[in-house]
């Protein structure tokens, strides 16, 4: 059974600060008068993802899709309306994230999994099928600030796949690493959506979301300009951009 999402009113303000304070003087004459600009990163979003339904989201960088995650995951929050989130949810949002990098890959399994709710006896029966399916078994008891990219992807991608989510969110860091490898993250997360899992995926790859999802959103500068039909959404979207 697969989780479910509800998207109501919610928009995203940030506040873009002018200009530097260098020195502590500067800051303490002029702490709190710092000039900004309202930046709404998200403007009035309504999205209903039922369970088990894969969703692409595509747009231009900044259009929103990065911060439309990070709301639904709770590292952020939103300015204004709600979302409700039913089921475990995992998450693989940035390269890196969730990781220690004075840990050992080994270490930040134990770690995340334990962040995740499961016992140790649990993320140890679990273990072999992580390091299996990252292809990190020569690197597991080397602390990760000394992975690549590709490597921290390979490893983070096991765990939020092994971890049974209910809802797994994944941005764009399947464009890491070689091709052979970012086709067995596909098959896998193939392999969630059959099981009845949700999937909200961005990426730059209409290929990708067509493949993966039934259902595309496309965000334009914080607003949904388009819903549908994945192969229809990513025909308009990228019809749009050219």
């Amino acid at each position: 059974m697969g989780g479910s999402i509800e998207i109501q009113n919610v928009s995203k303000l940030f506040r873009v600060y002018q200009g530097k304070s260098y020195s502590l003087k500067e800051k303490l004459l002029y702490w709190g008068k710092e000039k900004s600009e309202e930046f709404w990163a998200l403007r009035d979003i309504n999205l209903s993802i039922p369970e088990g339904v894969a969703i692409g989201l595509v747009g231009r960088n900044g259009s929103g899709k990065s911060t439309l995650l990070k709301l639904i995951s709770k590292i952020l929050y939103p300015t204004t309306g709600s979302i409700t989130v039913k089921g475990k949810m995992s998450t693989l949002l940035e390269l890196g994230a969730g990781f220690h990098p004075d840990f050992t890959g080994r270490e930040n399994i134990y770690l995340n999994g334990s962040i995740l709710g499961f016992t140790r006896k649990e993320i140890e029966e679990k273990l072999p099928s992580i390091v299996e399916f990252s292809e990190l078994a020569d690197f597991l008891d080397t602390p990760v600030r000394n992975y690549s990219s590709g490597m921290y992807m390979r490893l983070g991608f096991a765990i939020a796949i092994h971890v049974n989510p209910d809802i797994l969110l994944i941005d764009e860091v399947l464009a890491v690493g070689d091709y052979a490898f970012q086709e067995k993250c596909v098959d896998a997360i193939m392999k969630l959506k059959h099981q009845g899992k949700t999937i909200v995926f961005v990426s730059h790859s209409g290929n990708q979301v067509k493949q993966l999802c039934e259902k595309a959103v496309w965000l334009d500068k914080g607003q949904i300009r388009m819903y549908g039909d994945a192969d229809l959404v990513v025909q308009e979207y990228e019809r749009r951009v050219e």
